[in-house]
């Protein structure tokens, strides 16, 4: 008799496992969308019934009704671009910058030494504290928006980047240099492929700075953005209005949360 073939079990065990892990997913997920669905039931009952006061807490139905009026006046779109693209930009040329910036220090240990203390001490720095000084210099527009997100981003990337740098194995960049590789060779494929993981790390903690440095900028001084909308609503007194911005800014950090997972993949895909 033919004996059976040892390679069937790890199949099948990797077959049941991929299944089994799609179904903890789809049960996740729905459990999700259920506590969502429970909070904002309980969220309007309890505003209906008084139990916590309507007016600060506003409702999920009064929120809707009030979004879609402002949907229909148009600025509500306008707002919403203004941030999600100052917010984006400034992740963009943060995330690039940082990760060149801490990268380089691999060329020049002397360099990385120097400079290692003050990128420290402006971390420590509490960049929105910077805020008025940025909105003064660069002007209560676009502009000011970006630096900020971009000032909030920046410095983590490095020190991530940083990070993977001095993670890189010692003994395989001199295997490579006793084979004849040049230094960029090395950099291009060793320093980088190491450090990728550290830099991608990052990204999810990015994308929450550069939104609250954009809202803070837009809280200090802006023509437009969801920031703007929920000051302005606070000092009317509309307190429909400022849920309305709450629950848009969770929906789009959400949204964002979600990119950096995709980007993440990409970026690290056969790596």
């Amino acid at each position: 008799m033919p004996k059976p073939d040892k390679k069937i079990k790890p199949e099948i065990e990797i077959e049941d496992e991929t299944k089994k892990s799609r179904k903890t997913k789809r049960v996740a997920l729905i459990g999700q969308i259920v506590l969502g669905i429970v909070f904002i039931a309980l969220w309007e009952i309890l505003t209906r019934m008084k139990v916590i006061d309507p007016y600060y807490w506003s409702s999920p139905s009064l929120i809707v009704q009030t979004g879609l009026q402002v949907l229909k006046e148009g600025s509500l779109y306008t707002d919403l671009l203004y941030t999600a693209g100052a917010t984006i930009l400034g992740f963009i040329l943060g995330t690039i910058g940082g990760a060149i910036l801490g990268l380089s220090f691999w060329w020049s240990s002397l360099y990385s030494r120097i400079t290692e203390p003050y990128m420290v001490a402006f971390n420590a720095i509490p960049k929105l504290a910077l805020a008025p000084v940025l909105v003064i210099l660069f002007g209560i527009g676009f502009n000011s928006k970006v630096v900020l997100a971009f000032m909030m981003t920046i410095i983590v990337t490095a020190l991530a980047a940083y990070s993977g740098v001095k993670a890189v194995d010692q003994d395989l960049e001199k295997l490579l240099y006793s084979l004849g590789a040049k230094r960029y060779h090395v950099f291009s494929k060793v320093v980088v492929p190491t450090s990728m993981p550290w830099i991608v790390s990052s990204l999810k903690i990015n994308i929450a700075l550069s939104l609250a440095g954009t809202i803070v900028g837009e809280f200090i001084s802006a023509q437009h953005g969801i920031g703007r909308m929920i000051l302005y609503a606070g000092q009317v007194m509309n307190i429909n209005l400022v849920w309305v911005g709450v629950v848009v800014l969770s929906i789009l950090s959400i949204v964002m949360y979600l990119g950096t997972l995709y980007l993440e993949k990409w970026l690290l895909k056969g790596h």
